[in-house]
C-alpha cells in the first residue's frame, strides 16, 4: 500500500494528519486561545515528523477497531 490520498484515507474521511484540515474542527483544549493554538501547532509538528505507518501497522489498528465494533454489535444484539 502506498501513501493514501485524502479520498483513500479512512473511507474518504479526512484524518488528523491530512494537510489542510480546518482548525475549527479541533476541540478547545485550553481556555486561552493562544495556548490552544500553540498546543495544536505542536501536535501538527509531531504528526508531520512521524514516519508513515507500515501496512502491518495499519492492519493491526484496523483489526483492533473492527474487533471492538464487532464485539459491541454482538453485545447490543444479545441484550
Amino acid at each position: 500500500m502506498t501513501a493514501a490520498t485524502t479520498a483513500e484515507t479512512a473511507g474518504g474521511v479526512q484524518l488528523v494528519s491530512t494537510p489542510g484540515r480546518p482548525g475549527a474542527d479541533r476541540p478547545a483544549r485550553f481556555d486561552d486561545p493562544e495556548r490552544n493554538a500553540a498546543y495544536w501547532a505542536r501536535i501538527d509538528r509531531i504528526v508531520s515528523e512521524a514516519p508513515p505507518l507500515s501496512d502491518e501497522q495499519r492492519a493491526v489498528i484496523r483489526t483492533a477497531f473492527s474487533t471492538v465494533t464487532t464485539l459491541r454489535t454482538e453485545r447490543e444484539g444479545a441484550a
